[in-house]
């Protein structure tokens, strides 16, 4: 098993963000086609990928240091003044099912967990993404339900899945 580590966006890893806003297939289903390339940097230099509601981390294959991925997390809220965090991912296809995914969820719920007051995390996948569905899952993860028609992808609707994982869920052992 690989072991993975989460850190702040670098310049360096802009590229990649590039390569998943131009490149057909490469992020699967979630491709919503083309998309600027030139918005990973403005974004970087703003806020390096750690806004307030937003926010991207690097998921880093050890010991080499290789960027394998990210994932990211933007704020949400229901009611209240206290909200949710949304969670997603992106592997480069190398990386897909070598257990990375469910782990660099797992740990990223852990540090929001502990770095804000939210109470719940939820992240969507889509009903035919079983290998995400099963992520989820080991990573501490509840399926909430079916959003009904949640996504508009290639020329259709779509419906989605919703989980969720609270705080006071139990962590997964990584």
């Amino acid at each position: 098993m690989t072991d993975i580590r989460l850190r702040p966006v670098a310049e360096a890893d802009l590229a990649m963000f590039r390569r998943f806003a131009t490149e057909p297939g490469l992020v699967g289903l979630d491709w919503a086609g083309y998309r600027d390339p030139h918005a990973a940097g403005r974004q970087f230099s703003l806020d390096g990928y750690l806004g307030a509601d937003y926010g991207r981390l690097m998921v880093e294959a050890e010991p080499d240091g290789v960027a394998a991925g990210f994932v990211s997390y933007v704020a949400g809220t229901y009611s209240g003044p206290i909200g949710y965090w949304e969670i997603g991912i992106a592997l480069l296809p190398q990386w897909r099912g070598r257990g990375l995914g469910w782990r660099a969820q797992a740990m990223l719920c852990d540090h929001l967990f502990a770095h804000t007051p939210v109470q719940r995390i939820q992240a969507g996948t889509h009903p035919e993404n079983i290998a995400e569905q099963k992520s989820l899952e080991k990573a501490g993860f509840t399926l909430d339900g079916i959003i009904r028609a949640t996504e508009f992808r290639n020329g259709r609707w779509h419906d989605g899945y919703l989980y969720s994982r609270l705080r006071t869920d139990p962590a997964p052992p990584l």
